[in-house]
C-alpha cells in the first residue's frame, strides 16, 4: 500500500461572487459616507433647497438597495457601471441642495470606483464627469469661489481617479500572474498525481518489497508486496541466514534500515523450521539529496525461498553422490594397494598401478572437498597441523605449476620466499596454494608476472600471491569467496569450489584469507596463518 505524497482536492467549486461583494461594499460606504455628510448639513441648518437634498440621498439608497438584490455575477460587467454613474447625478443633487456643503468630496467615491471597474472609459466616464458635473454645480452657487477652489475640486478628483486606475492595472496584472501560476501548479499537481499514480501501480504489481524511508527514520512509501512478504504470523520470529538463529526485534532488516545501516543480499528466514517458512534477501542502500545530504534509505526485499530450496537439494544431491562415490574409491584404493605391495607386479604394472593410485587418491580427496563444501563452516575439513617449513609446500607447488605457466610465457618469481617453519597441515596448505598460483595462471592474459612470496612476523606466517594480469572486476570482489561463483568474465575452466575451500581451509587453520584487486592491474591474495597452534606435534 503506497502511502499518499500528494493530498488530494476535494469539495465542489464555488462559483465567483468577487464582483457582487464589491459591489455591495463600495455602494454601502458611499450609503454611510452620505447619510453622515447630510446628517451633519441638517444639523448644521441652513440647506438651500431640503427636497432636492432629500431626493439625492434617496437616489443613493435606491442605488444601495440595487447593489444588494441584483446578482451582478450573472450580467455584464458593464452594467455595473450604472450603479456609480447614479452615484454621479445623486452626488450632483446634494451638492446643488447645498452648494456651501462641500458635499462635491463625494464624487471621489464614484469617479476612483469607476476607474477601478471600468478601464480607460472608467476613468474619462468617472474623472470628466465629476468635474463637469462639479463646474455645473457651480452655476446654481449665488457665491462663486476663488479661481483656486474653481480647479483644485477637478484636480483632485482626477488625482484619486488615476491613482485608482492605475492601482486596478497592477492589480489586474498581478492577479492574471497568479492565475497563471495557479494554472501551472494545477497542472504540475495533477502531473504528479499521475506520477504518483503510475508509481503505484508499478510497485504494487512487483513481487519484491519496496520501502522508502526518510532521514528521520518514518516510512513514506511502502508497497504491498512487502507488507505480504514480511508479515509474521502470531507468534512467528524472523531467524538469521541459517535459519536457526532467532533475530531480534531491533536488528531485522527494516529495523536496521531505519538506523542508517546499509547492507546487501542479507538473507533472512521468517517462521520457524519446517515447511511453511519463507526466505528473504534484503538489501538497504542510503540516498542522497541534490546538495549530497542524507535523504533516507531504500529497502528493497526479495522472496527467495524456491532459490534456497533449490540449493539446499543441490547440496544434498552432491553430497549423496559424493558420499556414495567415495565408498568404492576407496575399495579402488584399497585392492590398489594390495597390488603394489605384492611381489610380482613388474615395473611397467607397477608404474602404472602407481599412476592410478595417486590419481585415485586425488579424487578421493577432490570428493571430500566437494562433501565439505555442501557442509556449512570450514569444520568439515580434516586438518591436521605438524610443524612444518612453509617455503617448502610453496616452493613445491610453484615447481609443479611452472610448466602450465612456461606455456603462456608467465614468470613465477619465488624470489620472496623465505623459510617459515608454521603449524600447517601441508597438504591442505598445498591445496591453498595450487588453488592460487593455478588461478593467477589461469586467468592470467599471457605474457607476465606472478610473484609469490613468503615471510613472518612474532605470531603470523604470511603468503603472497601476486600478479599482474587483468585484475578483478570490482561487482565481482564481494562474491569473489561464494560457494560455486564464477564471474561473468571467467574464461578458465572449474566448478566455482577453488577459493571457498582455500578460505575455508585458511580459518580451519585459524587464518584468513584476504584479496585486492584493481581492474587492469592484476589481483593480490594474501594468506595470514598463526605459526604455532596448541597440541600440534614438532
Amino acid at each position: 500500500m503506497i502511502a499518499a505524497v500528494i493530498p488530494a482536492r476535494t469539495g465542489t467549486v464555488r462559483p465567483d461572487r468577487t464582483r457582487e461583494r464589491a459591489t455591495a461594499v463600495n455602494q454601502l460606504l458611499l450609503a454611510a459616507a452620505t447619510l453622515v455628510a447630510c446628517g451633519l448639513v441638517v444639523v448644521r441648518g441652513g440647506v438651500s433647497d431640503a427636497d432636492l437634498l432629500f431626493t439625492g440621498v434617496l437616489l443613493v439608497f435606491a442605488l444601495t438597495v440595487a447593489a444588494l438584490v441584483v446578482p451582478w455575477n450573472r450580467v455584464h460587467p458593464a452594467w455595473v457601471a450604472l450603479i456609480p454613474i447614479g452615484d454621479l447625478v445623486a452626488i450632483y443633487m446634494l451638492q446643488i441642495a447645498d452648494p456651501a456643503s462641500e458635499l462635491w468630496l463625494l464624487w471621489l467615491v464614484p469617479a476612483t470606483w469607476l476607474a477601478t471597474v471600468g478601464g480607460w472609459r472608467g476613468l474619462v466616464i468617472g474623472a470628466g464627469g465629476s468635474s463637469l458635473l462639479f463646474w455645473t454645480a457651480l452655476l446654481f452657487s449665488d457665491d462663486l469661489p476663488n479661481r483656486v477652489h474653481i480647479y483644485l475640486g477637478p484636480i483632485a478628483i482626477v488625482t484619486a481617479a488615476v491613482i485608482a486606475f492605475v492601482g486596478a492595472r497592477r492589480a489586474a496584472a498581478q492577479r492574471a500572474l497568479l492565475d497563471e501560476q495557479a494554472e501551472y501548479l494545477d497542472h504540475a499537481v495533477e502531473r504528479a498525481r499521475r506520477q504518483e499514480d503510475a508509481v503505484s501501480e508499478l510497485l504494487d504489481a512487483v513481487d519484491f518489497g519496496v520501502v522508502r524511508i526518510g532521514a528521520d527514520g518514518s516510512i513514506s512509501i511502502e508497497n504491498d508486496a512487502n507488507a505480504r512478504l514480511t508479515a509474521v504470523g502470531e507468534g512467528g520470529q524472523m531467524f538469521g541466514p541459517d535459519g536457526v538463529t532467532p533475530i531480534e526485534p531491533g536488528m531485522t532488516p527494516a529495523a536496521r534500515a531505519r538506523r542508517g545501516e546499509t547492507f546487501e543480499n542479507e538473507l533472512s528466514w521468517i517462521g520457524p523450521p519446517g515447511e511453511n517458512r519463507r526466505a528473504l534477501q534484503s538489501t538497504a542502500r542510503r540516498l542522497l539529496d541534490v546538495d549530497g545530504a542524507d535523504a533516507g534509505a531504500i529497502l528493497v526485499t526479495r522472496d527467495v525461498t524456491a532459490e534456497q530450496t533449490a540449493v539446499h537439494m543441490r547440496d544434498e544431491l552432491v553430497a549423496s553422490v559424493s558420499h556414495e562415490l567415495r565408498t568404492p574409491l576407496t575399495s579402488v584404493l584399497g585392492h590398489l594397494d594390495l597390488a603394489l605391495d605384492g611381489g610380482d607386479v613388474g615395473p611397467q604394472a607397477r608404474r602404472s598401478l602407481e599412476i592410478a593410485e595417486r590419481n585415485a587418491s586425488r579424487l578421493l580427496v577432490i570428493i571430500g572437498d566437494i562433501l565439505a563444501a555442501t557442509a556449512d563452516g570450514p569444520g568439515r575439513f580434516d586438518v591436521r597441523p605438524v610443524r612444518e617449513d612453509l617455503s617448502a609446500v610453496v616452493v613445491a607447488s610453484v615447481e609443479a605449476l611452472e610448466p602450465r605457466a612456461a606455456a603462456r610465457n608467465i614468470v613465477v618469481d619465488t624470489s620472496g620466499i623465505e623459510p617459515v617453519h608454521a603449524d600447517i597441515d601441508p597438504i591442505r596448505i598445498r591445496q591453498v596454494v595450487d588453488n592460487l598460483v593455478g588461478n593467477a595462471v589461469n586467468y592470467h592474459t599471457g605474457d607476465g608476472l606472478i610473484e609469490v612470496g613468503v615471510t613472518s612476523d612474532d605470531k603470523h606466517a604470511w603468503l603472497v600471491v601476486r600478479d599482474d594480469g587483468p585484475g578483478i572486476p570490482e561487482d565481482a570482489l564481494p562474491h569473489l569467496f561464494e560457494r560455486r561463483y564464477r564471474g561473468a568474465t571467467a574464461r578458465a575452466p572449474g566448478n566455482g569450489l577453488g577459493l571457498t575451500i582455500s578460505r575455508d581451509l585458511v580459518r580451519a587453520h585459524g587464518g584468513e584469507i584476504t584479496v585486492q584487486s584493481e581492474p587492469g592491474s592484476g589481483a593480490t591474495f594474501v594468506v595470514r596463518l598463526p605459526l604455532r597452534r596448541s597440541g600440534v606435534q614438532a
